[in-house]
Parts: structure tokens; C-alpha cells; sequence
């Protein structure tokens, strides 16, 4: 069974999603919204990318031009609306994509009225009758939630900090200027460490509720890619080198869609 996706917002996210979307046989594009981008340069944003390479897939999408910037995505006959502005993040507004065809709207951010489901923690409580605005949590949240959920399991977590060492964003300058709200964000991203408030320790507690109010953290932009975490946790079991793990060590963790490790 073939779906239709549409993606709103042609940003960093949004081209990464099309790169892999393209090359499954299940998935057919139907729609990407973008006002900033004319098609051709989206096409060429899409085919060479300075982390990813260039795209070894199809950059010919079919009908290309016409599939990019459409008026209406919800009149293109998209059943699912990938959701990549990091705008549109609350069911209000994201749900105006359903007053088409589409079925429902995935946010690719995190959300403080939107269900948020991340793969290897709780991605088996969605069952499709949810409401039609899900959120598939924030980079941050990706990485931090698998790695709580397992020490919550084994060893039970009392409160925690995690930095995340964040990949700089389109919002971040190439050389040090001007910005007035955040003098540190006036800084060039490649060449400093610039810390910043993160909401994603936080939102694990949507996709984990026992850990609601124990985790939080700050993030640190100073990379092109990938992200990662560090993070110190204060468990409620003694937990030592020599602990029995139920995993096993170096043992690949049971958690479909998780690529956690015991160690």
C-alpha cells in the first residue's frame, strides 16, 4: 500500500525526510511547501548537501516543479502532512492541514499540546486512533528518551541534567554580528560554544510520564553535525561496573527502533 505525503517546510529537516522518503516503495510524495524556496533551487538544496553528500537517490522527482510550493497542500491529495516549519507546532494551527485530504499531521518538533511519540520508548502505544496531530519529538528528545527509558527500567532515575551538544541552526551566524536578544547568539556558530535553554529534557516526560519534573537540561551549539548528549543521572538503585545488567553487556538493547546499547 502506496501513501501520499505532503512536507511543509523545506528546511534542514524536511530535505533529510524527502532524501529518505523517495527510496521507499510505500511512500510517494505528493506535495513540499516552502515560500522562501523556488523549486529548482529546492531541487538543488535536495541534491547536494554538505553533510549527507550528494543525494544517491532520484533528485527527478516526478513532476518536481509542480509538486514543490503548491498553494494548498491539503488540496494535493496527501493523506499525511510531514509538519517541518518548527512554526506550526500546536494542534490549532497544524490542524489546518486537515481540512483536505489529509488524515493526519506529523510534527517534526517537540509540542506542548500534541501527543509525542518516540521509536523505542513508546512508539507501541500509538494505534492510529489518536487525535490526527501527533508529534515525533525533537532531535534532542530522540536521543535522550531511549537512553532514559533503560536507566528508569534498571535502576530507576530520582532527577537528572543533560547537556546536548547541538548541531548549530539556520538561525546561527556564519561570522560574529548583530543580535540583541542574545549577545551569545551573535557569535559565529562553527568557531564557539554557545549555550542556550533546551525544552527537550522536559518533553521526555510526555513520552516517559514517571519521569515528569526529574529531568532537565541546557544545550551547547558547536557542530555541523551530528548531535549528541551528555547526561548525569541520580538513580534510585545502587548502579556500579559490576551491576547485573537484564540486557546483557554490549548486547544490542530489546527496543525495536532504538539503537541503544548496554555498557
Amino acid at each position: 500500500m502506496v501513501i501520499k505525503v505532503g512536507i511543509n517546510g523545506f528546511g534542514r529537516i524536511g530535505r533529510i525526510f524527502l532524501r529518505h522518503a523517495v527510496n521507499r516503495p510505500d511512500i510517494q510524495i505528493s506535495a513540499v511547501k516552502d515560500p522562501f524556496i523556488e523549486p529548482k533551487y529546492a531541487e538543488y538544496m535536495l541534491k547536494y548537501d554538505p553533510n549527507h553528500r550528494v543525494f544517491d537517490g532520484t533528485t527527478s522527482v516526478e513532476n518536481f516543479d509542480q509538486v514543490v510550493n503548491v498553494k494548498k497542500i491539503s488540496e494535493t491529495g496527501a493523506e499525511y502532512i510531514v509538519q517541518c516549519t518548527s512554526i506550526f507546532t500546536t494542534t490549532e494551527n497544524a490542524s489546518a492541514h486537515l481540512k483536505g485530504y489529509a488524515k493526519e499531521t506529523i510534527i517534526s518538533a517537540p509540542s506542548a499540546d500534541v501527543n509525542i511519540y518516540v521509536m523505542g520508548v513508546n512508539e507501541k502505544t500509538y494505534d492510529g486512533k489518536q487525535p490526527a496531530v501527533i508529534s515525533a519529538a525533537s532531535c534532542t528528545t530522540t536521543c535522550l528518551a531511549p537512553l532514559a527509558t533503560v536507566i528508569n527500567d534498571r535502576f530507576g532515575i530520582v532527577e537528572g541534567i543533560m547537556t546536548t551538544i547541538h548541531s548549530y541552526t539556520a538561525t546561527q551566524k556564519t561570522v560574529d554580528g548583530r543580535s540583541p536578544k542574545d549577545w551569545r547568539f551573535g557569535r559565529t556558530a562553527a568557531q564557539n560554544i554557545i549555550p542556550t535553554s533546551t525544552v527537550a529534557a522536559e518533553a521526555v516526560g510526555k513520552d516517559i510520564p514517571e519521569l515528569v519534573e526529574k529531568l532537565t537540561g541546557m544545550s551547547n551549539t558547536s557542530s555541523a553535525e551530528p548531535l549528541y548528549i551528555d547526561v548525569r543521572i541520580a538513580a534510585l538503585y545502587i548502579a556500579t561496573y559490576s551491576t547485573p545488567s537484564p540486557y546483557g553487556f554490549g548486547r544490542q538493547l530489546d527496543r525495536p527502533g532504538s539503537l541503544l546499547y548496554a555498557s
